[in-house]
């Protein structure tokens, strides 16, 4: 019709009952799906215990990391060192609290450069079609196929120090390891993106977000990007328990951080030759990686419970 203007569609808002009962809001119903998984529950209530811990435990437990006592080495748990000591005498507790900070740290940041390359290099992909796509899914197939772990102690072992001259060696080591992990953690990220921007690009509201003129950019920003949120935080929680994990393995391989830098997976390593004559020295730092790598892997699948529109009521 002349004259005509072309409105966007309107969706009529939901009502606020459904058959006389109050209907719950997103995240009502977020909540409401999480707490039905309960080992995620108790999970996501470990995993914050361990992070006000480790970010407050140091302002409570004003041990120094490096206090060195050789009258007190190899002591077992006691009063005045609730986690005992090692064979040095530094309080582990101490050593504990501050290393955990570095372990969920790298963890943590290492999650978000795998994210974020991932989701943008997946969006790019999935957004895309013929050579463009073709190129990037060689290229996330060709970082699959690579070695982790060889590569891993290979870009460390070359960089490590040049970086260490130019910021220090504890910010310069923490620097490379989130860049090395999350450089190789970004692939899986990647190729789940593409496939929900493959599968969200054809739905309805996308097409007509296009008919109203919206630029494909803020089509993405808007409509397909939030509708992928969820496989994204669910991966994102497998890359953090993922990175503690190589971060571990680095430093107990001694390419993690310098020695006088405790992190949990360098106290496990420091612990190695000691197993038979003090085991709480390697119990305690391989309990906290394995309860934080769990408790994470817990929250990831209630997560997936939670933002799957498929679970049933």
């Amino acid at each position: 019709m002349a004259g005509s203007t072309l409105a966007s569609p309107t969706v009529s808002p939901l009502p606020e009952t459904i058959g006389g009962v109050e209907r719950a809001s997103p995240a009502g119903e977020f909540w409401r799906r999480f707490c039905r998984h309960k080992l995620a529950v108790a999970s996501a209530f470990i995993f914050a215990m361990m992070l006000l811990a480790v970010a407050f435990g140091p302002l409570l437990w004003r041990v120094p990391i490096n206090d060195i006592d050789f009258g007190a080495h190899l002591e077992g748990p006691s009063w005045g060192h609730p986690f005992g000591t090692d064979d040095l005498g530094q309080d582990l507790l101490a050593r504990m609290l501050y290393g955990g900070r570095i372990s969920l740290a790298v963890g943590l940041a290492a999650m978000l450069v795998a994210v974020t390359v991932g989701t943008a290099i997946g969006a790019i992909a999935g957004m895309s079609r013929g050579s463009v796509d073709a190129v990037l899914i060689w290229i996330i197939d060709l970082f699959l196929s690579l070695p982790p772990l060889p590569l891993l102690l290979l870009i460390i072992y070359l960089f490590r120090e040049p970086l260490k001259q130019l910021v220090g060696p504890e910010f310069g080591t923490f620097i490379l390891i989130v860049a090395v992990i999350g450089g190789f953690r970004w692939m899986q990220v990647a190729r789940l993106v593409r496939a929900q921007f493959f599968s969200l690009r054809e739905k309805e509201f996308v097409e007509a977000a296009r008919a109203i003129g919206m630029s494909g950019l803020r089509v993405v920003a808007r409509h397909i990007l939030p509708n992928s949120l969820g496989p994204i935080i669910v991966a994102g929680t497998i890359d953090v328990a993922a990175a503690i994990i190589a971060e571990s393995t680095l430093s107990f391989l001694g390419l993690g951080f310098p020695p006088d830098t405790p992190t949990w997976g360098r106290i496990l390593f420091d612990a190695k030759d000691y197993l038979d004559i003090a085991p709480h020295w390697a119990l305690f730092a391989g309990g906290a990686i394995f309860l934080a790598v769990l408790s994470i892997n817990f929250i990831g699948d209630g997560l997936r419970d939670a933002l799957d529109p498929r679970t049933s009521a």
